[in-house]
């Protein structure tokens, strides 16, 4: 049976003097989530983006990431073949065609995120620059537009640590990145976390020389250090030439676009190619926030309650430039819900608790809720190996793990999974942390065999099986056993 899809509610009529119900600045995914979700309320929405509609997630972000990891991903199985009795002999990589291929990936799901699908949800668009001029007026292009209220969502770009000589050499970032047209062979990546450990097990892969310089003791700073030791392991298998704990303290230029890192142990990294990746900065400055009444950060990051609104009551804030969580998906909800409560007045607040995360490396690294590596009191974790799910070792890719983090009562308030399809394993626990879900729940819930969600499952029944051997448990099973034992004997 087909379903049709809700036509959007088409906005009233109204003249171009009187003032837009929703603007929202900004393109990238909390622009349109938050543009459409107004719309389809009935809302006159204006949605003003200077360069092109799809946010750095379409374009430098999650999609061509996770092409150029996939066709990295189908070498490093080539090369591993032999693993399994599969010898290729004669394996080459043309750089070019992993590029074409990464660039049909972003224009295969561009036109979901264009203009024309904007416009064909009720939404109007321009093409310009905004500049906030007051609480509830802005400039488009230098011509004046009055608004009810208005949605911040500019989003943020590659942050630059100021390191001496950094300035003075060309350098990638995860924006610029896509731009090479021939694979670096001597790669250097400044910064250990997500995107450094994705974009250089995928160069490695394909046959660059890679190595990572992390000033935190591991890669994966903030993540379960048992997650952080397993991608570690991971990484060095690939080739990958790790640097940890030793910040950088100067960049030398030795030729153009070459030169060496020079550490702070005393270490020198020479590198060929050099894409610095050690975060995100918001793009919060030259849009007139001051003007509307917009409080920032020290670190320029705009301030929201957990409504999603700004120090200015007409202006609302969602995506990468609110000091949230830096995903797309973060991104997505938290504009539906400003959306929604400036369109409507209702008070849906952001939870910024249960915000699932996954790393695509291979092995990826997924968690959610509560930091599976620090427990507070009177909390616990419960661990399971892949070398004990059946779909892992039939694979050959053994070396995750699950652990959970769970209360008195058993209900799970953390996850970390490490392994193949960890990010798909993570939707499971994400429902049962949100929905407050535990162990015997998910141990009680029949799981598809062989799968990799195994993992989840088979830790939630070792917990379970671990309350019910509890001495207090075991006495009150037996004596339920023997009471059960006499009826049937006094019934015959």
């Amino acid at each position: 049976m087909s379903v049709d899809k809700p036509t959007p509610t088409p906005a009233p009529a109204a003249s171009q003097d009187e003032p837009w119900d929703l603007l929202v600045v900004g393109g990238g995914t909390a622009g349109i989530v938050g543009a459409k979700t107004a719309a389809q309320l009935g809302a006159r929405v204006l949605l003003v983006e200077r360069e092109r509609t799809g946010g750095d997630c379409l374009w430098t972000g999650c999609v061509p990431s996770k092409a150029l990891l996939a066709a990295a991903g189908v070498a490093a199985d080539a090369r591993n073949g032999h693993r399994f009795g599969i010898a290729v002999t004669d394996l080459s990589v043309d750089f070019a065609k992993v590029m074409d291929h990464v660039r049909a990936s972003i224009q295969h799901i561009a036109p979901a995120d264009s203009v024309e699908a904007l416009e064909g949800a009720s939404v109007s668009v321009r093409t310009a620059t905004a500049r906030f001029t007051g609480p509830d007026s802005a400039e488009v292009d230098g011509s004046p537009v009055r608004f009810r209220q208005a949605l911040v969502a500019t989003g943020a770009s590659s942050a630059v640590p100021p390191i001496p000589g950094l300035g003075d050499i060309d350098h990638l970032t995860s924006d610029t990145l896509w731009g090479l047209s021939d694979l670096p062979t001597e790669l250097v990546i400044l910064g250990g976390g997500s995107i450094g450990c994705e974009l250089g097990q995928a160069f490695v892969r394909l046959g660059s020389k890679v190595s990572v310089v992390e000033g935190a003791p591991t890669i994966l700073p903030r993540e379960d250090p048992l997650a952080a030791a397993e991608l570690t392991r991971a990484l060095v298998e690939d080739g990958i030439d790790l640097h940890t704990g030793s910040g950088v303290a100067r960049v030398e230029s030795t030729a153009p676009g070459s030169g060496v890192l020079h550490l702070e142990s005393g270490k020198q990294v020479p590198f060929s190619c050099l894409l610095v990746a050690v975060g995100r900065a918001p793009r919060t400055s030259g849009i007139g926030l001051a003007a509307a009444g917009v409080e920032v950060d020290d670190r320029g990051f705009v301030q929201v309650d957990p409504l999603l609104r700004t120090s200015s009551p007409r202006i609302w804030a969602a995506g990468d430039l609110t000091g949230h969580p830096q995903f797309t998906h973060t991104a997505g909800v938290h504009a539906s819900l400003a959306a929604s409560n400036a369109i409507l007045g209702v008070r849906r607040k952001a939870d910024p608790a249960v915000v699932p995360r996954v790393i695509f490396t291979d092995p990826e690294v997924a968690a959610v809720g509560l930091d599976t590596g620090t427990i507070g009191r009177g909390l616990r974790t419960v661990d399971w190996p892949h070398s004990h799910v059946d779909r892992a070792v039939a694979s050959g890719a053994i070396g995750g793990f699950t652990r959970l983090v769970v209360d008195k009562r058993g209900h799970i308030l953390g996850a970390t999974v490490v392994g193949p399809r960890a990010g798909e394993t993570l939707g499971e626990l994400t429902l049962a942390i949100t929905r407050g879900l535990t162990t015997r729940d998910l141990a009680g819930v029949m799981h598809a065999y062989p799968t990799y969600n195994d993992g989840p499952w088979n830790a939630a029944v070792s917990d379970v099986r671990a309350q019910l051997a509890r001495p207090t448990t075991q006495r009150a099973l037996s004596a339920l056993a023997r009471a059960r034992a006499w009826w049937v004997r006094r019934d015959r």
